[in-house]
C-alpha cells in the first residue's frame, strides 16, 4: 500500500483490486514481454503506467522457437522418450531436412526477425505477415511479405509471433487449417489463444497439421490433456523467456526503465501510454506543465469541464508533441474533480467519460518565423473561451502578452461590471505587503456582456486573496 512502483514477472497476478489498494502507486512493472498477468485497462483507469522489457527475452524465446521447429523436423523428443522406454525405432522416427522448406513467420517483430534470420542459415525460405512492418524493412532481414492467403498454402511450417489482441485469437482456425498445405508444422511460443486449440487438435486428427510445437496455452496449466498427449505434439510448460540470461536481463532493464522515469530521464516500454515517452525530454517538461496550466485556466472560465476542446501546437519543435500535450491539457481540465489523481495516463479517458472531447491538431504555420505555439480552445455548454502559449525553439514557452516573461504566477481576475473600481490599487496593496511579489505585466480584455478578464503577471505567488474577492466575481491564482 506504501509502495510507488511495483515490478512483477509473469505468475503475480496485479488485478484492479491490488490496484485500488496500493493508493500511491504510480507504475507497474513487468519484468518480461506479456502483460496478461496485468489487468491494464485498471492501471490507465487509475493514471498508473504500466511498462514491460520487450527486448529482454527476445533470443531466448527466438532460440526456443528454432529448437521447437528442429524437433518437428526430427521428432527429437519422441524419439529420447522411446529410447528411455528401451526402444530402438529407427524406421519410426523419419524425419525431414529443413533445407529448401518455406517457414512462414507470422508476426515480424523483434522475436519473428530473429527466428527468420536464424532459420535462413538452414537453407530455409521466410515468408512472412505483419500489419506494422512495411516490405521493404522486412526485405532487409530477408523476409518477404504476402497477405495471409497466399501464406497459408505455401508453408511447410507457420510459427505465429503476435502479440495477443483482440485481431489475433484464433489467427490459425479450422478455416486457415483447411488451406494450409497437408501435413503443415505448426510452433506457437508467443500467446495462448492465438492458434484455436480445438482446431489444431481436429487439423491433427485428420492428417491436415502434421505436428504442433507448443510453448503457451489459452489455459495455463491445461487441464484438457487431449493436445498436451497427442504423439505429434511436442510442448513446453512456458519457457520461452527461462533462461538465465533472460531473467537477469529482464530484471535488469525493469528495474533501470523505472530508475529513469523517477528520475526524469526518460519512459521506455510504456505499455499504456507510448506517446508518453516524448514527455521526458528536458525541453517538454515546460510545455506540458503550461499546458496543464492552459486546461486549469479553461476550467476556471467555464466553471466545468465539459465541451469540445482542440489543442492546436504549431512550430517544428512542436511537430509530435500532440501526443502528451493533448492529455495535459485534459489533465489540467479535470483537475480538482471527483477523480483522486489525474495524469497523463488517464486524462483522456477520464476527460471522455466525463464529456470532454479533447482533440490535437497541428498547425502548418506559424506568424514569427523560429517560435512554437500552444493554442488551446473550448467550446461548449454556451461557453466560448481560448487562450495561446508562445516560445522560441531555443528556450521555455513565454506568454506572449507578458512582454517575453515566463512569470511564476498569473492572477485571472474577472470582473462582473465595467462601474466596478479596478483591481489594480488592491493588487499593488497587496504586493506592498508581500515584499517575495512583484507586478510584471497587466492585461484586460475587451468588455463583453458586461464582464471584463484581466490577467496580472506576477513573480511570485501571493499568500493571500481575501482582500481582491469583494471586488472581482472570480479570481484564482495559477502557479506555473
Amino acid at each position: 500500500q506504501d509502495c510507488d512502483g511495483l515490478i512483477v514477472r509473469s505468475a503475480t497476478k496485479v488485478t484492479a483490486d491490488v490496484l485500488e489498494a496500493a493508493e500511491r502507486l504510480k507504475v507497474v512493472g513487468r519484468a518480461g514481454t506479456g502483460v496478461d498477468n496485468v489487468d491494464v485497462e485498471a492501471a490507465t483507469r487509475k493514471g498508473v503506467l504500466v511498462m514491460n522489457t520487450p527486448t529482454g527475452n527476445s533470443l531466448s524465446a527466438a532460440e526456443l522457437t528454432c529448437g521447437m521447429i528442429l524437433c518437428l523436423a526430427r521428432q527429437i523428443p519422441q524419439a529420447a522418450a522411446s529410447m528411455k522406454e528401451g526402444k530402438w525405432d529407427r524406421k519410426k522416427y523419419m524425419g525431414m531436412e529443413l533445407n529448401g522448406k518455406t517457414l512462414g513467420v507470422l508476426g515480424l517483430g523483434r522475436i519473428g526477425r530473429e527466428v527468420a534470420t536464424r532459420m535462413q542459415a538452414f537453407g530455409m525460405k521466410t515468408i512472412g505477415y505483419d500489419p506494422i512492418i512495411t516490405p521493404e524493412i522486412s526485405a532487409t532481414f530477408g523476409v518477404e511479405q504476402l497477405p495471409l492467403e497466399q501464406i497459408w498454402p505455401r508453408c511447410a511450417f507457420t510459427t505465429v509471433h503476435t502479440p495477443l489482441l483482440p485481431s489475433t485469437p484464433g489467427l490459425l482456425n479450422d478455416s486457415t487449417f483447411a488451406k494450409c498445405r497437408r501435413g503443415v508444422q505448426v510452433v506457437n511460443c508467443a500467446r495462448g489463444g492465438i492458434v484455436d486449440e480445438g482446431a489444431l487438435l481436429r487439423a491433427l486428427r485428420s492428417g491436415q497439421c502434421g505436428g504442433a510445437a507448443l510453448d503457451v496455452f489459452t489455459q495455463e496449466p491445461p487441464k484438457d490433456r487431449d493436445l498436451v498427449n497427442h504423439p505429434n505434439v511436442i510442448c513446453c510448460p512456458h519457457l520461452g523467456a527461462s533462461t538465465r540470461e533472460a531473467q537477469s536481463r529482464c530484471g535488469r532493464e525493469i528495474a533501470m526503465q523505472i530508475v529513469d522515469m523517477a528520475t526524469g530521464k526518460g519512459l521506455a516500454g510504456v505499455v499504456n501510454g507510448q506517446a508518453l515517452s516524448k514527455a521526458f525530454a528536458p525541453q517538454t517538461k515546460p510545455w506540458i506543465t503550461l499546458a496543464r496550466a492552459l486546461g486549469t485556466v479553461l476550467r476556471m472560465v467555464g466553471k466545468q469541464a465539459q465541451g469540445s476542446v482542440q489543442v492546436c501546437t504549431l512550430g517544428t519543435p512542436l511537430q509530435e508533441a500532440g501526443s502528451y500535450l493533448t492529455p495535459a491539457v485534459a489533465a489540467g481540465m479535470l483537475a480538482g474533480g471527483a477523480q483522486k489523481e489525474v495524469t497523463l495516463v488517464n486524462a483522456l479517458l477520464l476527460a471522455q467519460e466525463a464529456g470532454l472531447k479533447v482533440r490535437g491538431h497541428l498547425g502548418h504555420s506559424v506568424h514569427q518565423p523560429g517560435t512554437s505555439r500552444l493554442w488551446v480552445g473550448v467550446l461548449g455548454q454556451g461557453l466560448g473561451a481560448k487562450d495561446s502559449w508562445w516560445g522560441k525553439e531555443t528556450t521555455e514557452p513565454s506568454e506572449e502578452h507578458c512582454g517575453g516573461r515566463s512569470p511564476e504566477t498569473c492572477w485571472v481576475l474577472k470582473q462582473a461590471k465595467a462601474s466596478e473600481p479596478s483591481t489594480l490599487p488592491a493588487l499593488t496593496g497587496e504586493l506592498t505587503v508581500s515584499l517575495l511579489s512583484r507586478l510584471q505585466s497587466h492585461l484586460s480584455s475587451s468588455m463583453v456582456a458586461g464582464e471584463q478578464w484581466s490577467i496580472v503577471g506576477l513573480s511570485a505567488p501571493l499568500s493571500d486573496l481575501s482582500e481582491l474577492k469583494p471586488r472581482v466575481v472570480e479570481v484564482f491564482q495559477l502557479h506555473l
